[in-house]
């Protein structure tokens, strides 16, 4: 998928980059330019292919609004169109320009793109070559590339802006029109070696000055500025700006929905409808319906007649084709599907199969379910700076001025991506849960969780910070899913950060409770095939294998004991217990809570503690 700057073509990244790391607002590093990814506003929605998955539109609906009309992909570029004059390769993702201060390696000038300092050198045949060059730098030789300032501010509402130079150098504002430049003394590249000069009145400062607490205070107030709206916040911003570093891992976290593709029609008509709506839902009259079957749109329906279908179709617009307008939650149909394997139907993007569960597991495990088929969609809501969505139970906790929009106006459409997979379900037994979670040891626990948790949201300033504990159901399902994924990933085929987890943990008080499964998956971005090594493990014998050899795994690690000692009470920065990057964690693609609520000791014994172990008695 490429980007253009303008006119120009920039750079290339994966339609899946652009919802999970390089999304709408967030800074793209190329070999020689930064650019920021535009909003909406200034996309083409024409070459965006629409996306049809009805539960995860309406619960995009529940939160950015009905006008919301459709899940898009990102516009791509045509295979085979590589000739830059051609129209389709004007097809694209709008990026511009940013940081827009910019620094010459040689003289070391620090001066804004506009300035006229610097040129633009495009190259239509080769952009990664594109580059703005320092055309009257004083060194001698040929025209050097400058590159994009390393330094920015932000603040918690989202605003992103250039650093400000002038005011910085100058301890505050100051007519002064003298060049600014960037020095560095030493080969550290740390901010205690960089000096800001100036060079008409002299004066100059260390940028480590602009870091920390008193850092925050030396700069100026948040101008409210959204560049990748070309815009700047209506009624300004009360918060103050915070220095950070291009490229910082704050600077953008996307905000997403993800939702899997399950039938949630009990017939087979229904079914159907559902896996064609996004035809469909064009139907408006009996007439448009008979048009689109002569033209070859209907190939699934006929031995359905125009009334049937009709009248089918009324039904599922109205809400009585299925229950998915009535979906309290996206995971409540899966769980039900899932759990159900028997009754759900074999469908182009969605197949499973239950096998029973190993033998020496029955007692804890009621269902294993192979998932030959499945289909993934994601959509972006938006997105935060400095504050991470994972600091939050569910997206809509998020408050409302710390996630920035995608648009000016309202968005009609959000991008999206959708991917294809397979994978392993497996679901607990209820009794056991329960019988676990009353011993007097494991509610002791959960209580010194609850309260790391309250203590961990309040020093992070988080609205009503005992909401959102997911409690010690999720934290055992969470650490065996992080345990298993570990261990099949030696056989699978696939690394670990290519397989995914998606936890479903609820109470027996809960609206939509009780659940207590797992499934991990794989989708492969971009791609239509799997390659069918996650579905083989489900076999009893061979995931009875992987089970014990995960446990086993989990009673020994290698950062033992300080690894089992651990615990949120004694690390409040911490929500995690008995886990690390050398027995427990995974990468950031695999986790759906950034590697917190983990803990092994539910697991199995440790070196530390005893007596909170599921499978001890296995």
């Amino acid at each position: 998928m490429s980007l253009r700057n303008e006119k120009y073509r920039v750079g290339e990244v994966r339609p899946s980059q652009l919802l999970h790391t390089f999304g709408i607002g967030a800074i793209i590093d190329l070999p020689h330019l930064s650019v920021m990814v535009m909003g909406l506003d200034d996309w083409s929605p024409a070459y965006a292919t629409e996306i049809g998955e009805e539960r995860l539109l309406l619960a995009v609906q529940e939160q950015l609004g009905p006008q919301v009309k459709s899940l898009r992909v990102p516009p791509i570029q045509p295979e085979g169109s590589d000739n830059p004059f051609d129209g389709s390769a004007q097809i694209g993702v709008p990026v511009a320009t940013f940081p827009r201060w910019m620094l010459c390696p040689h003289c070391r000038l620090l001066a804004p793109r506009d300035s006229d300092l610097f040129q633009l050198k495009s190259d239509n045949f080769r952009p990664d070559r594109t580059r703005y060059v320092h055309a009257n730098c004083t060194k001698r030789g040929a025209p050097p590339t400058v590159l994009p300032a390393r330094f920015l501010v932000a603040c918690e509402k989202g605003h992103l802006d250039d650093f400000p130079w002038h005011y910085f150098v100058h301890q505050g504002a100051s007519a002064c029109t003298g060049a600014i430049r960037l020095l560095e003394f030493g080969v550290s590249g740390e901010a205690t070696d960089i000096m800001v000069t100036c060079d008409a009145c002299g004066a100059l400062r260390r940028m480590s000055e602009a870091f920390g607490e008193e850092g925050k205070q030396a700069m100026p107030a948040c101008r409210g500025r959204n560049p990748h709206l070309r815009d700047f916040a209506e009624h300004g911003c009360d918060q103050q700006m915070k220095a950070i570093l291009l490229g910082a891992s704050n600077s953008w976290f996307g905000l997403t929905l993800t939702a899997l593709s399950v039938p949630t029609a009990v017939d087979t008509l229904g079914q159907l409808i559902e896996a064609n709506w996004l035809v469909l839902e064009k139907v408006t009259s009996k007439e448009v319906l008979q048009a689109f079957r002569a033209i070859g749109q209907l190939q699934a329906f006929l031995t359905v007649g125009d009334d049937a279908l009709w009248d089918a179709i009324v039904r599922k617009r109205s809400g009585g084709g299925g229950e998915t307008a009535e979906a309290r939650s996206l995971k409540a149909p899966e769980w039900q599907v899932f759990t159900k394997p028997a009754g759900a139907p074999r469908l182009p993007d969605f197949q499973v199969t239950e096998v029973p569960p190993p033998s020496d597991y029955r007692q804890l495990l009621r269902r294993v379910v192979l998932v030959e088929k499945l289909r993934e969609v994601s959509a972006c809501l938006g997105f935060t700076r400095i504050t991470s969505p994972g600091d939050f139970h569910e997206s809509a906790e998020l408050p409302e001025d710390h996630r920035v929009s995608l648009s000016r106006h309202a968005p009609l459409w959000v991008p999206a991506a959708e991917v294809r997979g397979e994978g392993l379900f497996l679901q607990f037994d209820e009794l056991a849960i329960q019988a676990w979670h009353a011993q007097p040891d494991v509610l002791a626990f959960e209580q010194d969780v609850f309260k790391a948790h309250v203590h961990w949201r309040r020093v992070r300033r988080l609205p009503d910070p005992r909401a959102g504990f997911p409690g010690v159901r999720y934290m055992l399902l969470h650490s065996f899913a992080h345990a298993l994924m570990r261990q099949v990933a030696l056989e699978c085929g696939y690394t670990v950060a290519s397989i995914r987890e998606r936890i479903y943990a609820l109470a027996p008080t809960d609206e939509d409770g009780p659940m207590a499964g797992v499934l991990l998956y794989t989708a492969a971005p971009d791609s239509e095939g799997t390659l069918g090594g996650l579905v083989s493990l489900g076999a009893p014998h061979i995931l009875g294998r992987h089970i014990a050899g995960a446990l086993d795994a989990m009673r020994l690690c290698a950062s033992d004991p300080l690894c089992a000692e651990h615990t949120p009470l004694t690390e409040p920065q911490t929500l995690h217990g008995a886990a690390c990057h050398a027995c427990l964690f995974a990468p950031e693609t695999s986790c759906e809570r950034g590697n917190k609520y983990l803990d092994r000791s539910l697991l199995v014994p440790t070196v530390d503690r005893e007596g909170l172990n599921f499978f001890g008695g296995v």
